[in-house]
């Protein structure tokens, strides 16, 4: 569903709207869910420098204000998935990421790299139950599959970092 001017300046003026796009990056004319996959990864930067386990309580929070979020501005829009939503890709990406604050590698952006394509993948192609979870109403279903891809690209991606220890 592509906005008009009329739609894009509703959705910046309303703070649900700032969230749920990403800060704007979902407004992307091309693949809004990659751009926002890929500005997931500035606030990743700061993430990445901090205990795991906050990582993770700061994730499940972004979580929680995503549901509503998306809830409202789907809403707003009249539609149940809007391609401008991209607070989804977020949560999931730095799910995806999750493996690196365990298993630090001198190549961190190559293995950064790895976890946004892994994400990438797995949010395209939705495997079981990643698809029937976007039947979830309202926001629970735009952001429950992505976190089912994050979950499918964070294991993918211990998987590679286990065996290729030295990488």
């Amino acid at each position: 569903m592509a906005l008009d001017a009329a739609q894009r300046r509703a959705l910046l003026r309303d703070p649900a709207g700032w969230i749920a796009s990403g800060l704007g990056s979902g407004l992307s004319p091309v693949a809004p869910g990659t751009v926002g996959s890929a500005a997931a990864l500035l606030p990743w930067l700061a993430l990445r420098e901090l205990p795991w386990p906050l990582v993770l309580a700061l994730i499940a929070a972004v979580f929680v204000l995503g549901v509503r979020v998306c809830d409202r501005v789907a809403a707003r829009l009249g539609s149940a998935d809007p391609g401008c939503i991209v607070i989804d890709e977020f949560v999931g990406q730095w799910l995806a990421l999750l493996p690196l604050l365990l298993w630090p590698r001198p190549s961190a952006v190559l293995w950064t790299g790895v976890g946004f394509a892994l994400f990438r993948a797995f949010d395209v192609l939705k495997p079981w139950p990643a698809r029937s979870l976007e039947a979830l109403p309202g926001g629970w279903g735009i952001v429950a599959d992505d976190v089912a891809a994050g979950v499918y690209a964070h294991l993918a991606l211990r998987v590679a970092l286990l065996l290729l220890p030295q990488a």
